[in-house]
């Protein structure tokens, strides 16, 4: 029987561009909350060292997949001998800010570290994880959290139950073309957490005045929603969401989207699956 590991996606629930360093990277303040919908990843260690995808999406190469590349760097800092074969099923669609792709190279590193019997620390693996995204460690940490620098000073939180509808409008919009836009603006003053409470008008997504511009139909499902509820950004991508208190209020707004976009009715998590383990499949 094939167990798989879960790899949850998040929303920022604010994400403010504070500065930006000398060496190009985006100082920022945002609020990570993990939601239930997930990919899900299956591991096969083989003894000949080679790392090989024999199942994932057909429109990412596997040289060009974070779960591969995160496989290759845990060899090299363990020094590790060991292979894997691996198989990734993707939900959370790329490109939509969800962080779909750092959240399977976090349980990438986790599930090999165990399955490897490597032995090392989560610190350890969190420094691996941010040479391969911004957002791996949080993923990597399983507790939604405060996040400043380029997201790695984590603070963990205790969130609000809520719930979420996130929709995407069918478009996929590159994290890079986004903090190199010149309209971007990088000077949100620091805040502190007490100073952000749920309900502040600075919950707020800096990059989606950019991806509005660029990606106009993101801009209409950020209209739409917003006849319903609040409607927000999650991250630099193309996804938006509203928070909800109860299931069904979100569930009856995602019934009168357009069907030419996806959406998905989600629960805010308090822990990560991943840091269950592997469920069978």
């Amino acid at each position: 029987m094939t167990r798989w590991w879960p790899a949850p996606a998040k929303l920022n629930l604010f994400l403010h561009i504070v500065g930006r360093r000398a060496d190009g990277y985006h100082e920022l303040q945002t609020l990570f909350q993990l939601i239930d919908l997930c990919d899900q990843l299956s591991f096969e260690a083989a003894d000949d060292g080679q790392i090989v995808r024999v199942e994932g999406p057909a429109d990412l190469t596997a040289q060009d997949d974070l779960v591969v590349r995160a496989a290759r760097a845990l060899q090299i800092a363990a020094g590790c001998q060991h292979g894997a074969r691996i198989r990734l099923r993707k939900r959370i669609p790329m490109g939509g800010g969800l962080g779909g792709g750092s959240s399977d190279a976090a349980t990438t590193l986790f599930a090999l570290n165990i399955i490897w019997k490597l032995g090392l620390s989560p610190e350890r693996l969190a420094g691996i994880g941010l040479g391969l995204g911004a957002d791996v460690p949080v993923f990597l940490s399983g507790q939604n959290a405060w996040a400043e620098g380029v997201g790695e000073r984590l603070t963990p939180l205790e969130l609000p139950p809520r719930w979420y509808l996130v929709l995407h409008p069918g478009v996929s919009v590159p994290t890079r073309e986004v903090f190199q836009a010149s309209e971007l603006t990088r000077n949100s003053p620091l805040r502190t957490i007490r100073a952000l409470a749920p309900g502040d008008p600075d919950w707020r997504n800096d990059c989606e005045g950019v991806v509005r511009h660029q990606y106009p139909v993101v801009g209409e499902a950020l209209d739409w929603l917003g006849w319903w509820a609040p409607a927000r950004l999650t991250g630099t991508g193309s996804c938006i969401f509203s928070a909800f208190e109860r299931a069904a209020d979100a569930e009856r707004v995602a019934a009168r989207a357009p069907d030419v976009w996806r959406t998905w009715v989600v629960r805010g998590l308090e822990r990560s699956p991943l840091l269950g383990g592997p469920g069978a499949g």
